[in-house]
């Protein structure tokens, strides 16, 4: 049986280096809000101004990417990754790899 909150409830964000993600679940009453915007646009996907008009609150860049059938209330989003952001994710890796063969040697 599906989870349908009272108020939007939005998740943590994640990444997968690329891209970053989050989903966001509406209550019922604003998922059938988000049905008629699909029937009226004849897609599956909301454009911005149509998942904003609902209520839901994100920054700017993301895109509701792809519905997740068995529980289509759950919007799922996703936004690129900013270069910058990748570039010190990968140096922080690189430094947190470096700290571990010190440690390694030092044993």
């Amino acid at each position: 049986m599906p989870h349908y909150p009272d108020e939007i409830e939005y998740s943590e964000k994640y990444d997968d280096g690329l891209y970053e993600y989050r989903h966001v679940i509406l209550p019922r009453k604003i998922y059938k809000k988000a049905v008629d915007a699909r029937n009226r646009t004849g897609s599956q996907l909301l454009s911005e101004a149509a998942w904003r008009s609902l209520g839901v609150q994100q920054s700017m860049g993301w895109e509701n990417y792809e519905v997740f059938e068995p529980e289509p209330h759950i919007l799922l989003f996703r936004r690129p990754l900013r270069r910058d952001n990748i570039a010190a994710q990968q140096q922080l890796q690189h430094m947190q790899q470096m700290q571990q063969q010190m440690q390694q040697m030092q044993q």
